[in-house]
């Protein structure tokens, strides 16, 4: 008992990590112990199965708001709820905000449950993440919302033993080598994707047993293939047998009701200053990683949670403090997050969805971050599916939003996302939002996909990228899979496969990511051709790639480029080729410099660069001459 008020105090301070131990429902030597937190209801009452759902188990309410009962005659697998009392003495039926599993929907009532317990076999992958640097491995990223990545014959939705069977191959043979997974929490509604959320520790009971999910994650990483998952700490479901208000007053909402409202998302926002909320969500965040493994939570709308004034206009907030727009709660929190998962945890992969740029979001707390490891670049893919999206005649005239992004990518270590906010609510699928007709548009697919591949900053694509799906994506339905009997979806399937593999291997596309040495541009200024040239270089001088993009319908021929060092260059990759759907039927030859300065290079080379087409070349025979050192 002792040991149980000491952890009741830390939970009143913000800092119990692991509430799931003793609130909710556990077994013990006399039946069964509920707790729930209502610190202003009048009354609370244990109802379920077990008692016929009757008011006859009134539950004692402690020093610290915390109201439990101990019940001798219940069974694992039965439901209940908490029946509670609001200070006017409405009584409302709510769902336990600790369960480990709910009821099938349309329910929504808890079911008496424990933790499966697991022999893990990830040793080897947990191991190494440990020792090694994750900003210098390659990171290649398959999103995925799981009730519609496919779905059997009848219309029923896939499970994770399922998802294990198809979804782990799949994945290996494409070339990702990390599954994120829109958000697995319990949520009441398929069409918010899962961002609604009812239940913070329970896996969603239409993806399976939790069981399953802890197989997936083990054989995923027996696979090398690392799982994150999407995971929302900054606004929750608004159902009135939630969390919302849940002892009749503000109890994980803020206080003031602009605050608590969110109304964007029709949802309500935690209250980050309060200890027990604090607690709550950390404890939410570690039972993930440590329960289920998984290797890293991309935190959803970090935006709301860093502004006052987020999705509101002119007199519908409130300045902080010191007078400005700034969520001192949440961005206090965010500290506490990324500070106790990096302790706790310290290879787990901490990640941003925020849009804005007004506060540092990656890097040290202690240099100014908030803490995060990676932060997804919004600015770099709303500008290029901008660019892509373009008439190629104006496309000289826009450069720059090809180039725009070398401006800032060392601000934030960057994701580079094309993700499901892309594809979805009449913004068209990827593959459509391309210019042109349907072969143009493959081609520029392929183009931007090598761009991303190429280009600084992590990878990230939606399912149904990687074939060139042409409808948008639709929640309740699984991917058009029956694409792929065309033969341009099928190419364009073999491509991506074939660039993925390509970027894991090229070492020179990611050991020196966080570096300025990472990247060199050859000509960023050709805007009549509309051609973009850089190199990625790895840690030896002799390790780097050529990269050229070729932005119009027309093919340059005898194109010139800068380069390093005197010798040869061979074409590695070619987008443009009839395997992947082009019309290429061969690379081209091997490349020989010429002693001829260009821009910042002291040699040049020729070769012929596709329409719409992207071309990545390697040094086979060159001279690289040992750098000079200046006397003293």
């Amino acid at each position: 008992m002792e040991k149980l008020k000491e952890r009741l105090a830390y939970f009143t301070k913000g800092e119990e990590y692991h509430l799931q131990d003793f609130m909710g429902c556990h077994r013990t030597d006399d039946g069964f112990v509920f707790r729930v937190w209502a610190p202003h209801a009048k009354q609370v009452w244990a109802v379920g199965d077990f008692n016929d759902w009757q008011k006859t188990h009134p539950m004692v309410k402690d020093d610290y708001g915390i109201w439990s009962i101990t019940i001798g005659r219940v069974q694992t697998g039965q439901l209940y709820k908490f029946l509670v009392q609001e200070p006017n003495g409405k009584e409302v039926m709510k769902i336990d905000p600790m369960a480990l599993r709910y009821e099938a929907r349309p329910g929504t009532a808890a079911m008496v449950t424990e933790m499966p317990t697991r022999k893990w076999h990830d040793g080897l992958w947990k191991g190494r993440n440990k020792r090694s640097n994750n900003f210098s491995r390659p990171m290649n990223i398959y999103e995925v919302h799981p009730a519609s990545w496919k779905q059997h014959a009848d219309g029923s939705l896939y499970q994770f033993k399922d998802l294990t069977a198809e979804l782990i191959p799949y994945v290996k043979e494409q070339g990702f080598n990390y599954i994120e997974f829109m958000p697995l929490t319990e949520h009441p509604l398929d069409a918010s994707w899962g961002y609604q959320v009812t239940g913070y520790f329970a896996l969603a009971h239409a993806y399976g047993e939790m069981a399953d999910f802890q197989e997936f994650v083990d054989a995923c990483h027996q696979a090398n293939i690392g799982v994150l998952i999407d995971w929302v700490p900054g606004h929750f479901c608004i159902n009135a047998d939630a969390l919302a208000y849940y002892d009749g007053t503000p109890t994980y909402e803020y206080q003031e009701k602009w605050r608590a409202d969110n109304r964007g998302w029709g949802a309500l926002n935690f209250d980050l200053g309060k200890p027990e909320v604090v607690s709550f969500l950390l404890s939410s965040a570690l039972f993930w990683i440590e329960n289920y493994h998984v290797d890293g939570l991309r935190v959803d709308a970090v935006s709301n949670m860093l502004y006052r004034d987020y999705d509101r206009g002119p007199g519908e907030w409130e300045p902080d403090q010191y007078g400005g727009n700034r969520n001192l709660e949440g961005i206090a929190f965010l500290h506490t997050l990324n500070r106790t998962i990096k302790w706790m945890h310290p290879e787990v992969l901490m990640i941003a969805e925020e849009s804005s740029s007004q506060v540092k979001i990656t890097g040290r707390i202690e240099d100014g971050g908030l803490g995060f490891d990676y932060k997804w670049n919004m600015g770099w893919m709303n500008d290029q599916l901008d660019f892509y999206g373009m008439d190629p005649y104006f496309r000289k005239d826009n450069f720059n939003q090809a180039t725009f992004s070398f401006m800032y990518r060392m601000s934030e270590n960057f994701i580079l996302p094309l993700s499901h906010d892309e594809v979805v609510h009449g913004k068209r699928s990827l593959m459509n939002k391309m210019w042109g007709d349907r072969h143009q548009q493959f081609d520029q697919l392929r183009l931007l996909l090598t761009m991303q591949m190429t280009y600084p900053g992590k990878k990230l694509l939606f399912m149904g990228g990687e074939y060139g799906q042409y409808l948008e994506w639709r929640f309740n339905e699984g991917l058009e899979w029956s694409n792929q009997t065309d033969p341009l979806n099928d190419q364009m399937l073999a491509f991506d496969r074939s660039l993925n593999h390509f970027y894991l291997q090229e070492r020179a596309l990611w050991e020196l990511e966080q570096e300025e040495a990472s990247l060199v541009v050859i000509d960023a200024d050709n805007r009549d051709e509309s051609v973009l040239s850089f190199i990625r270089q790895g840690k030896t001088r002799h390790d780097f790639v050529v990269v050229i993009l070729n932005f119009t319908p027309v093919e340059r021929d005898h194109f010139t480029i800068g380069v390093p060092y005197a010798g040869t260059y061979q074409e590695v990759f070619n987008s443009a080729l009839k395997a992947y759907g082009g019309t290429w039927e061969t690379d081209n030859p091997e490349s020989q410099t010429v002693a001829r300065p260009f821009k910042q290079f002291d040699y040049q080379l020729e070769t012929n660069v596709p329409a719409f087409g992207a071309l990545i070349l390697k040094p086979t025979k060159v001279t690289i001459k040992p750098h000079r050192h200046k006397k003293k």
